[in-house]
C-alpha cells in the first residue's frame, strides 16, 4: 500500500488586519527615517546661520529631505551624517549651542583652519564623536569639559587658539586617545599626567604652562620640543631642574606665575558652566580706569620723548655723514658698470684676507703658518675650512626642501636630509643678482666662511656650479626661528611678548655681532633686520645673510637709489664708525623696549 506524502499545510491568507499593521510599521519607520534626515538638515542650518554669516555654504535655505550631498557632508547607510569637514573656509562666526549636537551620530568634526570665535558650547550630545579638529581659529575661553565625555575620543586638536584656563586631569582618563594638540594658546597651570599606550602624537608648547612635567611612560616618548615654550615647566623631560626660581631671559617673569588659587568647587563650576570670572565691581573698575588712563599717558610721553632724541642723534650722524660724502662722488650720478662691482668684491677680499691673517701682509693662502684645514669637497659641495663633511651634495638633494622666505639675492630654504639633519639652503637667483666670475664668487665666499663669532651663524658649505647659474650657500639651521616671527608671530606661531631683559639681550648680542663685522674685519652686513637675526639653541642671537650684498644686481639709474638699502651700504661701507655699533644698540634696544611696552600695555593694563 503506498504512503502518500501528508498535505502541505496551506499558507494563511494575508488578513485585513495583518496588512493594516504591516503598513503602519512601515509608515512609522519611514516617518521617522524622514524625521532623522529633516533634523541633521535643521542642524546643519542652524550652525550655519551663526557661523557662516557671509553665506560662503552653499546649502539651500530649506531644508531638504537628506543632507548628504551638501559640501562636507557625508552619510552612513542610514542617510545619517558621521562626518562633517568644513576647513580652510571664510567661516566668521560663532559655534551656536544647540545646532552640531543635533547630529547625534556624528564621529568626525574638522573645522579647521577659519576664523571661528567664541566659546565652545555643550557638545556632550555627540556621544559617538571620535576626533575633533577646530585648530587654526580663534576660539577663547575654557577648555571644553564636555569633550572628556566621548568615551571613543582619539583624536583632539584645539591648537592655535585662544583658549585659557588649566588643562583638566580628566584628559588622562579617555583609554583611547592617541593624538592631542593643544599648543599656541593660553593654557595655563600643570601638564596632565597621560599615560595611555595608544598616545602617539602630544603637543602642549607655546602656552603659559608651570610646574613639574610628569613623568610618565607616554610623556617619555617626547622630546622638549612638544613643551617648549612654557617657561614655567621644569623636570626630567624638559631638561630643567625644578625649584629654580630664575626667570627666563626671553618672557615676562609673570608669565609662569598660577593664578591665584581658588577652591576646588568654584572652579569646577566655572569649567562647566565654560564662563569667564564675573568682573569686577564699579568701584574697582573705576580705579583700574583712572590707573589705565594715566598709565597710557606716561607712556605716551615717554616715546615721544625718546624718539625725539633718537631723531636728534640721527640728525648728528646724517650731518657727519653728509660732510664726508661731499669728498666722495656721488652714487647716483652715474650709471654703474659690473666691474665696478668686481672692483669692489676684490677690495672686501683683500680686506678680510688682512684681518683675519693678524695683519699679516702676506696674502698668499698655503702659508706654512696657517693651520686651518682645506676645503672639503664632496662633488660641487664645498665644505669651508675646518668644518666636517656631514653630507654629501646627492643626499642634500635628495632631501625634502620647505621655502622659508626670499630675499634681496634669492630664496632660502629649509632642507630635512634622510638622517634627520636640518639645513638652511639660500639659493642665489640669477634676476636678483649680477654676473661674477667663479673665481670670484668663490674668493669671497671663502673669506666671508672664515668669520666666526658666537653671535654669527656660520656658513658650512656652498655650491658653485660649472655653468656658474647654480650657487648655493648652506648654513645650520636654527629651529627657534628668527626675531620677527618671535615678536610678530607667523603662519604656524602666535607672537609672544618679550620682557624688557629678553629684548635687552638680544639687542647686546646683535651689537656683539655688528662689531665683529663692522670693527674687526671692516665689513658691512648690508642686510640687517628682524628676519635676519635668528635665535639659537639659548635664544641667543645669531646674524645671518651677512656680507653678501656685493652680489645684489646693481639698480637701474632710473629707480631711486636711497631705496636700495643694500647696495648703499656697500658703497657707503668705508663710513662705519665706532659710533654705528652703539648707535644701532641704541636703536635696537628702543624698538624692542617700546613694543614690548605697547604689546604688554595692551595685554595687561594693570
Amino acid at each position: 500500500m503506498l504512503n502518500h506524502p501528508p498535505n502541505p499545510r496551506p499558507k494563511p491568507k494575508p488578513t485585513p488586519l495583518h496588512l493594516l499593521s504591516l503598513s503602519l510599521s512601515l509608515s512609522v519607520s519611514l516617518s521617522l527615517i524622514s524625521s532623522s534626515h529633516s533634523s541633521d538638515s535643521l542642524s546643519l542650518l542652524a550652525f550655519q546661520s551663526k557661523a557662516d554669516p557671509y553665506r560662503a555654504l552653499p546649502y539651500p535655505p530649506n531644508p531638504s529631505p537628506s543632507p548628504c550631498h551638501w559640501l562636507g557632508v557625508k552619510c552612513n547607510r542610514g542617510g545619517r551624517v558621521v562626518r562633517l569637514v568644513l576647513t580652510n573656509l571664510p567661516l566668521r562666526g560663532t559655534l551656536p549651542p544647540n545646532t552640531l549636537t543635533g547630529l547625534d551620530q556624528l564621529r568626525l568634526l574638522n573645522l579647521r583652519n577659519n576664523s571661528l570665535t567664541g566659546a565652545l558650547p555643550d557638545l556632550s550630545p555627540l556621544s559617538h564623536l571620535r576626533a575633533l579638529f577646530l585648530d587654526h581659529n580663534s576660539f577663547s575661553g575654557r577648555f571644553p569639559i564636555s569633550v572628556l565625555s566621548f568615551p571613543r575620543l582619539r583624536s583632539l586638536d584645539l591648537s592655535h587658539n585662544a583658549f585659557s584656563g588649566p588643562i583638566p586631569d580628566a584628559l588622562a582618563d579617555l583609554p583611547d586617545i592617541h593624538y592631542v594638540r593643544l599648543d599656541s594658546n593660553r593654557f595655563n597651570g600643570s601638564v596632565p599626567a597621560l599615560n595611555q599606550s595608544s598616545l602617539i602624537v602630544f603637543n602642549v608648547s607655546r602656552n603659559e604652562l608651570s610646574g613639574a612635567v610628569p613623568v610618565t611612560r607616554a610623556l617619555s616618548r617626547f622630546d622638549g620640543s612638544a613643551f617648549g615654550f612654557n617657561p614655567g615647566l621644569c623636570g626630567r623631560i624638559v631638561g630643567t631642574e625644578c625649584g629654580d626660581e630664575r626667570a627666563s631671559p626671553f618672557f615676562r617673569p609673570w608669565v609662569a606665575a598660577a593664578p591665584a588659587p581658588a577652591t576646588s568647587n568654584a572652579l569646577d563650576q566655572q569649567l562647566h558652566r565654560n564662563a569667564p570670572p564675573p568682573p569686577p565691581p564699579p568701584l574697582i573698575r573705576r580705579k583700574r580706569e583712572s590707573r589705565t588712563g594715566l598709565i597710557s599717558v606716561f607712556s605716551v610721553l615717554s616715546l615721544v620723548l625718546i624718539g625725539c632724541v633718537v631723531s636728534l642723534l640721527l640728525l648728528g650722524v646724517n650731518r657727519r655723514k653728509q660732510e664726508r660724502l661731499k669728498r666722495v662722488p656721488m652714487l647716483h650720478k652715474r650709471a654703474v658698470s659690473v666691474s665696478d662691482f668686481g672692483s669692489e668684491i676684490r677690495v672686501e677680499e683683500e680686506k678680510i684676507n688682512n684681518n683675519n691673517n693678524n695683519n699679516n701682509n702676506n696674502r698668499n693662502m698655503n702659508n706654512s703658518n696657517d693651520k686651518t684645514k682645506e676645503a672639503v669637497k664632496s662633488g660641487n659641495l664645498v665644505f669651508c675650512a675646518g668644518d666636517d663633511q656631514i653630507y654629501t651634495l646627492e643626499q642634500l638633494m635628495r632631501g625634502s626642501a620647505e621655502l622659508l622666505g626670499r630675499g634681496t639675492i634669492g630664496s632660502t630654504y629649509k632642507a630635512v636630509l634622510e638622517s634627520n639633519v636640518c639645513a638652511t639652503v639660500k639659493r642665489f637667483d640669477g634676476n636678483k643678482t649680477h654676473v661674477t666670475s667663479r673665481e670670484m664668487f668663490e674668493r669671497h665666499i671663502v673669506s666671508v666662511s672664515r668669520l666666526r663669532h658666537p653671535n654669527l651663524v656660520p656658513l658650512r658649505a656652498y655650491l658653485q656650479a660649472r655653468d656658474r647659474e647654480e650657487r648655493l650657500l648652506i648654513y645650520d639651521y636654527q629651529a627657534n626661528g628668527s626675531v620677527f616671527s618671535l615678536v610678530h608671530g607667523s603662519r604656524s606661531t602666535r607672537a609672544k611678548p618679550m620682557h624688557w631683559t629678553s629684548c635687552l639681550k638680544i639687542a647686546e648680542d646683535v651689537a656683539h655681532g655688528l662689531a665683529y663685522i663692522h670693527q674687526t674685519v671692516r665689513l658691512v652686513h648690508g642686510n640687517l633686520k628682524a628676519s635676519n637675526v635668528l635665535l639659537g639653541s639659548d635664544f641667543e642671537a645669531l646674524l645671518t645673510d651677512y656680507c653678501l650684498t656685493v652680489f645684489a644686481r646693481p639698480p637701474s639709474p632710473e629707480h631711486n637709489m636711497d631705496s636700495y638699502a643694500g647696495y648703499k651700504a656697500l658703497r657707503f661701507k668705508s663710513l662705519v664708525t665706532k659710533s654705528l655699533p652703539s648707535l644701532m644698540f641704541m636703536l635696537l634696544v628702543f624698538s624692542c623696549w617700546s613694543y614690548s611696552l605697547v604689546k604688554h600695555h595692551h595685554n595687561n593694563p594693570f
